[in-house]
C-alpha cells in the first residue's frame, strides 16, 4: 500500500511539475514581449525546478521502491548537489524579484519600457546560478554510496550517506567536515531565513513608499499583482522548507531518539516537499500572473485550434481566395501595397507601449 501511494503521489507531482515548468519556460521563451528581467527569472526558477524534478524524483522513488540506487555513488553526489542548488537558486530569485520591486518603486525617474537585450538578461541570471551552483559544490565531496544487508530479506540496500571521503586532499578535508559540521545551520540560515528576512524588508519598504507616492490605478494594480506574484513565492517556499528544519533541529538538539527507519522516512518527506515546492510554484505564477496565464491560454486554444479544425473553413477559405483572385485582377498594384502592410506590420514599440500599459490581454507574442 506504500509503494502504490508513494508511485501515485510521485506521479502527480512529477506530470504537474514537468508540464507547469516547461509551460512556463515556452511561454516567455517565445514571447518577445514577455522577456524581462522579471519572467527571465521566474522562467529561469521554472528551468531549474524542471531539472529537479525530471533528474531526481525518479532516482528517489527507484531508491525508495527497490532499496538499490540507480547509477550508484554518482547519483548519491549529484541528487543532493541538485537539490541544494534548486535551493539556492529559489533564495536568489527571491532576493532579486524583491530587489527589482523595491528598485522600480523608488526609482525617480520612470523606467523605459522596453525589451531588455538578451546579454542584460543573462548578465543577471548567471549571478544567480553561478552563485547556486558554486555554494552547492560541498555536496558532491560529502556525500557517498553506503551498503548494508537488509536483516529481514537478507538482500542488499543502498543508502546515501553524509562522510567526506578521507582520501581527499587535507586542506579540502577539512573544508568539506567544516561544512558537514555546519550544515543544518547554515542550509537554515542562507536558504530560509535569508529569502524570507529580505523579501519581508523588501515588501514593507516598499509598501511604504507606495503609500507614500500618488500613482494612477493602473499602475497600482500592476504593482500590487507583481507584489502578489512574491508574498506567493515566499510563502510556498516556507511552507515546504518548514518542516524539515523543525524536525532536523528537534533532532539535534531535544535529544530524541529515532531509528534509522524514522530518519529515512523523514529524509524522505523532506525531498517530496522539495519536489511539491518544484511542481506547486509554475502553477501558482500561471494563476497569480495575468500575462503569464492569458499566454499559456493563448497558446492552448491555439494548439487546440489546430487540432481541431473548423469545417466552415473550407468554404470561408473558397470563397476568401476568390474574393482575393478578383481583387487582384481588378487592381494589383493595391493588393503588393496590402501585402507590404501586412509583412511589415505596426511598429514593436506602439505594441511594446500598449502591451506594457494595458491588460494582458493586449500581449502579442510568436506564435504557438
Amino acid at each position: 500500500a506504500r509503494a502504490y501511494a508513494v508511485m501515485l503521489l510521485a506521479l502527480i507531482v512529477f506530470s504537474a511539475g514537468i508540464v507547469g515548468n516547461l509551460a512556463l519556460v515556452c511561454i516567455v521563451s517565445h514571447n518577445y514581449y514577455l522577456k524581462s528581467t522579471w519572467n527571465c527569472a521566474l522562467a529561469s526558477l521554472a528551468f531549474w525546478d524542471f531539472m529537479l524534478l525530471f533528474f531526481c524524483l525518479p532516482v528517489v522513488i527507484f531508491n525508495e521502491l527497490t532499496k538499490r540506487r540507480l547509477m550508484g555513488d554518482l547519483s548519491c553526489r549529484i541528487v543532493p548537489y541538485v537539490e541544494v542548488t534548486s535551493l539556492g537558486v529559489t533564495t536568489f530569485t527571491l532576493c532579486a524579484l524583491s530587489i527589482d520591486r523595491f528598485h522600480a518603486v523608488t526609482s525617480v525617474q520612470p523606467r523605459l519600457q522596453q525589451v531588455e537585450s538578451c546579454q542584460s538578461i543573462l548578465a543577471k541570471l548567471s549571478v544567480i546560478w553561478v552563485g547556486s551552483l558554486v555554494l552547492a559544490t560541498p555536496e558532491l565531496l560529502m556525500w557517498r554510496l553506503e551498503q548494508e544487508v537488509s536483516p529481514r530479506t537478507g538482500l542488499p540496500v543502498d543508502s546515501c550517506g553524509q562522510q567526506p571521503s578521507v582520501t581527499l586532499p587535507e586542506t579540502l578535508y577539512s573544508l568539506v567536515l567544516t561544512y558537514h559540521q555546519a550544515r543544518m545551520w547554515w542550509t537554515f540560515g542562507c536558504f530560509f531565513c535569508l529569502p524570507l528576512l529580505f523579501t519581508g524588508a523588501c515588501q514593507l519598504l516598499t509598501r511604504h513608499v507606495t503609500d507614500e507616492n500618488a500613482k494612477s490605478k493602473a499602475k497600482q494594480r500592476r504593482e500590487r499583482q507583481l507584489t502578489r506574484t512574491v508574498v506567493a513565492l515566499a510563502s510556498i517556499y516556507a511552507v515546504c522548507s518548514l518542516p524539515e528544519n523543525v524536525w532536523n533541529f528537534v533532532l539535534a538538539y531535544a535529544g530524541v531518539e529515532v531509528g534509522v527507519a524514522t530518519k529515512a522516512l523523514l529524509a524522505l518527506i523532506g525531498q517530496f516537499l522539495l519536489f511539491v515546492r518544484a511542481a506547486a510554484t509554475p502553477v501558482l505564477l500561471l494563476c497569480i500572473c495575468r500575462s503569464l496565464g492569458q499566454a499559456f491560454m493563448d497558446c492552448c486554444c491555439c494548439c487546440c485550434d489546430e487540432c481541431l479544425p473548423d469545417p466552415s473553413s473550407s468554404s470561408m477559405s473558397s470563397s476568401t481566395n476568390a474574393t482575393a483572385i478578383s481583387s487582384s485582377l481588378s487592381s494589383p498594384v493595391s493588393v503588393q501595397e496590402e501585402k507590404v502592410k501586412i509583412v511589415s506590420g505596426t511598429s514593436p514599440a506602439v505594441f511594446f507601449d500598449n502591451v506594457k500599459d494595458g491588460p494582458a490581454e493586449l500581449i502579442i507574442g510568436t506564435p504557438c
